[in-house]
């Protein structure tokens, strides 16, 4: 019953004196709000780069030409060109553990079609790209290995493609030019939607030789090659085997470094969401420091509380209140005052996510277990900032305090 009293006495003084109160909260509402939002990025970029990666393909391992050289300093991966246009028929003729094979041809250049043009990705591909990537079309057909061989000047196109250059009417059929050679569409694939800033049904495939031979006017090279294994639980088997089978018709020798990386879907995974918990951890102690501060806040304006309330201290023990409950009763309003700027702190976060969900195009994630975090963190603020305070106006002499003006 006691404690509801005290409660009462510790609303009172913090109504009476809303402006103070409001203001001592600030510094915990900023804190707490900091870093519920820093950790709802990190979480929400952590999401976005989970869900990129996933969308590469299904048990995706990635080749590309190793880093090179110059002036004694490293380029990164892919600055050398090592691998080859038959690497890829030599992986699906030799890799017992490859599902499929893709190689890629990067390409740049303006699309022009429906009289409008559109810049885009243009990649050369395989006919494996689609089960490596898991897509599938929504009209028309994919080209086929006779494509491959005959270079045919065919595309398959993303929705995108369709929306911007034909107005999202049907595209089977239709002509579009890239790097002025003239493509047919044969297919729509299925609309994958967008992963962050990224826009995955924005892109045209075409077939891997033709990219390589018409636009880009190298028949040696491909820019990377997509490999899926046959299952998740022989990836890395996979991964051993595709890298013996390159070393070998790269003729490398033993002890010779390999001319080409590999990463697995996996590794991708680990390295980009340990970079992402790394940075978002440093985020959420930089925001702590502004509730640490609010926390010192809290102690000066109690102290202040204490020194403006000495002779009411004074009346209080002088009618029989002992000295554990006067410390109790400011050691709640300290604890009240924590607790609703944490409360506060929350609600804001929340509008802070939705706004920069909304307007920013940011993806936050707020997770349960945080804001109960956040809501303990501000009332052991209270208690370990309020401590001292409340002490203080408990060991008042009560003779001192009722002379006190």
């Amino acid at each position: 019953m006691k404690i509801f009293k005290l409660l009462g006495i510790a609303q009172s003084s913090l109504l009476k004196n809303r402006t103070r109160s409001i203001l001592t909260m600030l510094g915990i509402i900023i804190g707490v709000g900091a870093v519920i939002v820093m950790v709802a990025i990190g979480e929400g970029t952590k999401e976005n780069i989970e869900t990129r990666i996933n969308s590469l393909g299904t048990n995706l391992i990635m080749i590309r030409s190793a880093s090179n050289s110059a002036g004694g300093v490293r380029r990164g991966f892919g600055s050398s060109r090592t691998l080859l246009l038959k690497d890829e028929h030599t992986i699906r003729e030799q890799c017992d553990l490859v599902m499929a094979v893709s190689g890629i041809v990067n390409v740049n250049g303006q699309i022009i079609g429906g009289g409008s043009n559109w810049s885009s990705s243009v990649m050369g591909v395989s006919p494996d790209y689609t089960t490596i990537k898991s897509w599938e079309l929504d009209e028309g057909t994919f080209f086929t290995e006779r494509d491959i061989r005959a270079k045919t000047k065919v595309a398959v196109v993303g929705t995108s493609i369709r929306d911007n250059l034909f107005g999202g009417g049907d595209v089977i059929g239709q002509s579009i030019r890239i790097q002025s050679v003239p493509f047919k569409i044969i297919g729509l694939l299925k609309s994958k939607g967008s992963t962050g800033s990224q826009d995955q049904d924005d892109v045209v495939l075409v077939p891997l030789t033709t990219a390589a031979f018409r636009l880009r006017g190298d028949s040696k090279y491909v820019s990377q090659i997509y490999v899926s294994a046959t299952s998740m639980d022989m990836l890395d088997a996979a991964q051993e085997e595709v890298s013996q089978t390159l070393r070998m018709a790269h003729k490398l020798i033993d002890g010779e470094d390999d001319d080409f990386n590999l990463t697995t879907q996996t590794e991708l995974t680990e390295a980009f969401t340990s970079s992402t918990e790394t940075m978002t951890t440093l985020l959420a102690w930089i925001a702590a420091i502004s509730l640490f501060v609010g926390g010192i806040g809290v102690m000066n304006i109690m102290l202040v509380s204490v020194t403006e309330r000495t002779r009411e201290i004074g009346i209080r023990v002088a009618v029989g209140a002992r000295g554990f409950d006067v410390m109790m009763q400011f050691l709640i309003e300290a604890v009240v005052l924590s607790l609703f700027g944490g409360l506060t702190g929350i609600a804001m976060s929340f509008g802070v996510c939705r706004v920069l969900t909304d307007f920013a195009g940011m993806t936050t994630i707020i997770q349960t277990d945080i804001i109960f975090i956040s809501l303990g963190v501000s009332g052991l603020i209270g208690i370990f900032f309020g401590l001292f305070p409340a002490k203080k106006a408990s060991e008042l002499d009560p003779i001192d305090a009722l002379r006190h003006e």
